[in-house]
Order: structure tokens, then sequence, then C-alpha cells
């Protein structure tokens, strides 16, 4: 289940940055809105959903913060690679230097904003029919990651917007079926690889296998330092 809300952020930060943890449980995520307010996506068990759910607003706020800031356990083996790891990156010129950050404070929730909705993958065989075009969650689910299922959406929107101007432009209804074929092919192929890339990743950080910790591990710290793959990301 997906848990979601408004929240109200201490007002002495500049909120431009996107937080994701991945707890036992499942990821949580704050996306910034405006300067104090950032939505949550907290992916959880149905049971703990409901349990979210039955809090009163400074119960969750307190759950918000222990979830974002708690410390966990450390696995010895892992620690030491990833120590080990970071010494490579310095020694290669590629460990990042960034100042460290930390998540911000939850203060409160808007009011009526916090709700549940269940959580899965699927994709639509075919995004187009006579009058019809399906975009964002219409066409394609996935599970909260990095704000990838917005992103699709988006990405679905200003295509279909540039074929639809396109078949204006030269006299076609904006119904014209080979018009949105081109819609369809573009966005498929752009989506099916980005969908089958986060649910392996969602797959692979639902694991405490130790050997499956390490390999995501060391590929966040490979990703902070390496500056052309972020961009590429």
């Amino acid at each position: 289940m997906g848990v979601v809300a408004t929240l109200k952020l201490s007002e002495d930060i500049n909120n431009k940055i996107a937080w994701q943890r991945f707890l036992p449980s499942g990821p949580i995520a704050f996306l910034p809105l405006t300067k104090n307010l950032s939505s949550l996506v907290w992916s959880t068990t149905i049971e703990h959903a409901k349990a979210l759910l039955q809090l009163s607003e400074e119960q969750f706020v307190d759950a918000l913060n222990g979830a974002i800031c708690k410390s966990y356990e450390h696995n010895g083996i892992i620690d030491q690679a990833t120590k080990s790891f970071d010494s490579f990156l310095r020694l290669m010129n590629c460990s990042s230097d960034a100042i460290r950050q930390f998540p911000p404070k939850i203060l409160g929730i808007e009011e009526c904003s916090r709700a549940a909705f269940p959580l899965g993958f699927g994709h639509a065989t075919s995004y187009i029919g006579k009058g019809v075009v399906l975009v964002g969650d219409s066409a394609h689910r996935i599970h909260p990651l990095a704000g990838q299922g917005v992103n699709l959406g988006f990405g679905d929107v200003t295509c279909l917007n540039k074929v639809l101007g396109d078949a204006v432009y030269s006299g076609s209804k904006i119904d014209n079926l080979s018009y949105l074929k081109e819609y369809e092919t573009e966005r498929q192929r752009h989506n099916i690889p980005t969908m089958l890339a986060v649910e392996g990743l969602h797959r692979l950080y639902n694991s405490d296998l130790t050997p499956l910790v390490l390999l995501r591990s060391l590929g966040l710290q490979a990703t902070h330092a390496l500056n052309p793959l972020k961009v590429i990301i």
C-alpha cells in the first residue's frame, strides 16, 4: 500500500531536494511542492498502512520524522566494503566532496490530505483506440521510486501534445490513428524499459540478502561519485 499526504515542513530550508529512504517495510519519499510543502509517498504493508491512517496528526508526524531519520543496525561486511570502495574512488579522484545534507523536519500535514492506495505494476497493451488515448497512470503503473511514475506521465503528455499539434498543422483530425500511433510507439519504447528498470530496483531494494545489499550500496556510491553517470540518469 502507498500512504500519501501533503507535508508541512520547517520554513528555514531550501526545499528543492527529493528525499527517498528504503526501509525494511518499503521506501518512504518526500517530493518538494513549494518552499515549505512536500508530497509524501510511503510504501508499506497493508497492516502498517492501516495503522498509519488511524494515528493522530501528531503521532503520524512523529512516525514520519522517525522513519526518515531512524538509525538501523549496520552490516559489518557491507560497512567495510563501502569504506574500501570509497577509498578507491578517492584514489581515482572520483569521490564527491558534496556537503552532506539531512532530510527536513516535518511539522504537520495538510488537512484531509492523508490517504492510502494500492500499489502495483502494470502496462496497457495499447495506448490508443477510436477516439481514445491513454496517458499517465491509465496507461502504466509502477511502484513509487524517485518520482518516475509522474515523470512518465509528463513525458506522455509532452509527446501527445506534439503529435496532436502535427496532426492539426497538416490538416488532419486529432483522432487520426496514423498520428496517434506515433505517440503510442514513441512512448512505449521509452516507458517499457524505464518501468522494467524501476521494477528491478524495487525488487533489489526489497531484498535483505547481503550480496544484493552490497551491490546496491556500491551502486549508489558509484552513482553519487560519478557526475557524468548522474547526468545520464
